[in-house]
């Protein structure tokens, strides 16, 4: 109903979308920009004729349908203007990791075989630069800011507003080739090709056609009763496929405003201004924000900390409760209100979250205790379940049925089967056409009936229907003495911490579990200051006995309430280490989508591993950097290993499993 629907309606595409929101909704916001401190912003309208004038400019330049064109940078309308007009003329967008070093972006070019690649500045131009002997395809580059450019070869280096001056100037020429080539584009044709994040391997090609992308849109939107008055925030990497369909498929379907930060450094103060009545951020994001939060309250006065902690104990306790409609009594409702006008409302103020009425989570599981804490103060936070090869949407919380420890029921249209060995297996409207160039790869992961294997392993709830995931089926093990190995569950209880960044947990195979532990800086390094305790680097700070009685300290709190869960109490950390650096995509010890890359990090530190099974109270260690410029060196150290201590498991719980 809803493809026929679709078809019937013409919008069978992007540019379709376009054209449908300049004519029908022409004078509305369509992205705003802060640049210098001001914001510009751009109607629909004005969006459709800068979009056709680069296209119109591409077209010159000698792009033919079926060429891949490369987009890398951070999030600016000229970006996602740039994606749309590759796809009107026929070619298909690859938007990279802004982050991505010279050598991964070598990768993607060469694997896709990008003849165009259109960046946001000097630093970008460098890496395709330094890399583009590698790439015998690679013919023109564009980029958006001049700056630090001018002396540069501009044989094949052209800027983006001189490309659409130029198709400007060659409209009467080349207006009747784009518009064919428009009207060309089906619902099975490509709309993008996204790269995984690579936790196993090489990144792959996801292809993605017009069907699974506008299908996906909608049936998300109607889920929501999202609209065109809606205002987003776009910050997220633009080749996640959670900002691609945010920012681009859920954006043309609604014809909502899309809003880009000045800076990563600004976003906080973009995000206040702008005030997102819909937000979507991976976990990483809604911790970093937690932990700023504790950290201005460890700073206040008496006063205030004992209000914060008085009224977001009440706000724990009736909050989600009021937020999902459920019965409250009329005291706690009062007090409720009365926290809301001293704390809740402020704070979310602070956050930027004053106007939320939906945000996701997505990407990685999130901590129990942080998704309470931001439902607590009323702000209708889910979870969604998804994967870049679903187009994002495999599971959806409806309002009313939102919990922490579940990621909700089958999104619209999407069906669910569980393996006999727990795999989670879907297909859908979003299941990708395919792994371009990889036909091997397509063939293990969808079967010929179209189920997708996750790779993730769970159940679903008969009494809720509600789908619980356990861990990567991958990472998920059993331990000596029998009981269930699933390391993302005590993870995330470690990450709760505001002054623990990443937790990596080992005991697969074995009779214990040990963890590694990065600090936070920003919030540890305030506490260093708080008590005038001097520190010259990340290693040194992270190896203060006081930082090391911390972290045993949440790790053994941790372990009280692994203790309580029948299944998995036998993941209870017996020994850690706080890790003398944090770990870095860069490194290769996580992917840009900030998931860890496990086998490589069990491979490099195995000597650490080593240590923290043969009793050792320290262990010395030697290991290799990538720094900002790209040069490698080394950092050395010698880690205390610390003991935590563990709750009783009976013996028949873990025999049960």
């Amino acid at each position: 109903m809803a493809q026929t629907q679709s078809g019937a309606e013409g919008l069978l595409s992007l540019p379709a979308l376009l054209h449908r929101n300049a004519t029908t909704f022409a004078t509305a916001p369509a992205y705003r920009e802060k640049e210098f401190g001001i914001w510009q912003s751009w109607n629909w309208a004005e969006t459709e004729q800068e979009i056709e004038a680069l296209a119109l400019g591409l077209i010159n330049l000698g792009v033919n349908e079926g060429d891949f064109i490369a987009i890398i940078g951070h999030n600016r309308p000229y970006l996602y203007w740039a994606m749309v007009a590759a796809q009107s003329v026929g070619a298909i967008p690859v938007p990279l990791y802004q982050d991505a070093v010279a050598e991964e972006m070598a990768y993607v070019l060469g694997h896709c075989g990008a003849r165009f690649v259109i960046v946001s500045d000097q630093e970008q131009v460098d890496k395709v630069v330094e890399v583009q002997d590698q790439l015998h395809q690679f013919e023109h580059l564009i980029y958006l800011d001049p700056r630090g450019l001018r002396k540069y070869d501009h044989s094949h280096l052209h800027e983006y507003r001189h490309v659409q001056e130029q198709g400007r100037a060659a409209h009467d020429e080349f207006i009747a080739d784009l518009k064919a080539r428009r009207a060309k584009l089906t619902y099975d044709s490509t709309c993008v090709m996204l790269y995984t994040s690579g936790t196993t391997g090489k990144p792959k090609g996801v292809v993605l056609s017009n069907r699974n992308v506008i299908e996906s849109a909608k049936n998300s939107v109607e889920f929501d009763h999202l609209g065109r008055n809606e205002d987003i925030l776009s910050y997220l990497p633009m080749a996640w496929v959670g900002d691609f369909i945010f920012s681009v498929g859920q954006a043309y379907w609604c014809g909502f405003c899309v809003n880009c930060p000045e800076s990563a450094e600004t976003m906080m103060t973009d995000l206040r201004e702008i005030g997102p009545t819909y937000f979507f951020a991976p976990p990483r994001v809604f911790e970093t924000q937690l932990t700023n939060v504790m950290i201005r309250m460890e700073d206040a006065g008496r006063l205030k900390q004992a209000m914060f902690n008085h009224f977001m104990a009440h706000a724990r306790k009736v909050g989600p409760r009021i937020l999902d409609g459920k019965p409250v009594n009329a005291w706690d409702r009062l007090k409720y209100a009365i926290g809301d006008m001293l704390v809740y409302g402020p704070l979310k103020d602070t956050l930027g979250f004053s106007r939320i009425r939906v945000g996701y989570t997505a990407g990685e599981a999130i901590g129990p205790e942080i998704f309470d804490f931001y439902r607590s103060l009323g702000i209708n936070l889910k979870q969604l379940y998804g994967q870049t090869e679903a187009t994002v949407f495999i599971t959806v919380q409806p309002d009313g049925e939102v919990r922490a420890d579940t990621v909700g029921v089958p999104a619209p249209d999407v069906e669910i089967k569980i393996a006999e060995n727990g795999e989670i297996f879907y297909r859908s409207p979003g299941t990708f056409v395919e792994y371009y160039k990889n036909p091997e790869s397509t063939a293990s992961t969808k079967d010929p009936e179209g189920w997708v294997a996750t790779g993730d392993a769970g159940f679903i709830e008969e009494s809720s229907g509600h789908l619980r995931i356990i861990d990567r089926a991958k990472d998920v093990g059993t331990m000596a003495g029998g009981a269930m190995f699933a390391p993302k569950y005590v993870e995330n209880k470690l990450k709760f911490y505001p002054d623990i960044l990443e937790a990596v947990l080992f005991g697969n195979g074995r009779d214990h579990c040990v963890a590694f532990i990065n600090i936070d800086l920003t919030a540890v390094g305030n506490w260093a200051e708080r008590n005038n305790i001097a520190y010259a680097s990340y290693l040194e700070l992270a190896g203060h006995p006081m930082v090391l009685t911390a972290i045993q300290q949440h790790v053994e709190e941790v372990n009280r309430s692994v203790a309580q869960d029948t299944m998995l109490s036998g993941c209870q950390v017996h020994r850690f280490v706080v890790l003398h650096k944090e770990l870095d995509a860069d490194d290769g010890e996580m992917t840009r989508t900030r998931k860890v890359r496990r086998a490589i990090v069990e491979q490099k530190y195995a000597d650490i591993i080593a240590a923290l099974y043969d009793g050792s109270a320290s262990v010395s260690t030697r290991t290799e950097v990538t720094y900002e410029d790209g040069r490698k060196g080394h950092i050395s150290a010698t880690l205390k290993i610390g003991d935590a201590a563990v709750q009783p498991v009976a013996p028949h719980k873990v025999a049960a499993e």
